[in-house]
């Protein structure tokens, strides 16, 4: 079991002690925040404006900050978080299993839709194409995210390595499992020879250890990965998830524009929250059916039929998942 390190107020649980939709009886709100960098400093960076969103809100706002994306995910299973930030497959959970739905998508100043998945090696690294890594099986160590991270593990495990049959766990003479900024740290440190991580992490590690940065390369780069989303539980009441959802989306937008987005920039250039839906998931569900789909082909099967009947369930299930998230719904 993950441990999740909780590093500021204490988060109170929702106290309900009334009808399902008089927001008058919670006390506090927690936020959880997913993993970036380390928990202490991904706290500080979230604080100021939560601080702002509790005293627009006129509700306490207290901090989930965790160590992993499992953590997260099990806090928000578990309904010791509110609402939260996390990555779209975090999202997918919370929202098909966890009475959770999307409010809001994060926006960037520079106006981009996403932000990308790399492997990165150091810059005298031999390895200078894809074809360099795979000529070498069982000989490479390999730095990773967990299987929750999006850019981390899922879209490089789908796009370089299912593509090739390969399982990236069982390529690599040794796996180490790692947040971004660690991972970006072993690279430069020569304790592994290539590692996964993101283009938007990529611009924090070169402000926080620029020496370190400057020993890097990027070897290859993903297709677009929309941004991350927040999501809110849909069994608080209505009034409240509506209020919560306006202060986001709203936020550094009005007279004070710019002290606030002096706060969101503390996070990493963020601009601020676009109204988004539970439609913003599903290129992460297509993502976590292209890379389902490509192991039961390199899967070992004892016919084609049983193949066939796999691959099927593998279509009817991303397809009701889709049917799920495109459905109309409102905070």
């Amino acid at each position: 079991m993950a441990a999740l390190l909780l590093l500021a107020l204490p988060a109170a649980p929702t106290a309900w002690a009334g009808p399902a939709q008089d927001s008058g009886h919670i006390n506090a709100l927690t936020f959880g925040i997913l993993p970036m960098g380390g928990p202490s400093e991904s706290l500080a960076a979230w604080r100021p404006m939560l601080d702002d969103l509790s005293r627009t809100l006129h509700l306490p706002v207290h901090s989930l900050s965790v160590s992993t994306y499992e953590g997260l995910g099990q806090a928000m299973a578990e309904e010791r978080v509110d609402f939260a930030f996390v990555s779209g497959r975090l999202a997918l959970d919370a929202v098909v299993h966890d009475r959770m739905q999307v409010i809001a998508q994060l926006t960037r100043t520079n106006g981009s839709r996403g932000y990308y998945s790399v492997l990165i090696v150091v810059k005298d690294s031999p390895l200078q194409h894809l074809d360099d890594l795979f000529r070498q099986p069982g000989k490479l160590r390999y730095g990773r995210g967990e299987v929750l991270s999006v850019s981390g593990y899922l879209v490089p495990e789908t796009q370089v390595f299912a593509n090739r049959r390969l399982d990236s766990d069982t390529f690599f003479a040794t796996v180490a499992v790692d947040n971004h900024q660690n991972n970006a740290l072993a690279v430069a440190n020569n304790e592994v020879d290539i590692a996964t991580n993101n283009t938007a992490d990529l611009e924090r590690f070169a402000v926080r250890f620029p020496d370190q940065y400057a020993r890097l390369r990027v070897l290859w780069t993903s297709s677009l990965i929309p941004h991350a989303v927040v999501v809110i539980r849909t069994d608080l009441p209505a009034e409240l998830r509506q209020r919560v959802a306006a202060a986001l989306t709203s936020y550094a937008k009005g007279r004070n524009a710019q002290a606030e987005l002096a706060k969101l920039r503390l996070i990493h250039d963020i601009s601020g929250f676009a109204p988004a839906g539970n439609e913003a998931l599903v290129p992460f569900a297509d993502i976590e059916f292209n890379l389902d789909r490509r192991r039961a082909y390199s899967a070992q099967w004892v016919s084609d039929a049983a193949m066939q009947t796999r691959l099927k369930k593998i279509d009817a299930e991303h397809e009701a998942l889709v049917r799920q998230l495109m459905a109309p719904s409102t905070p």
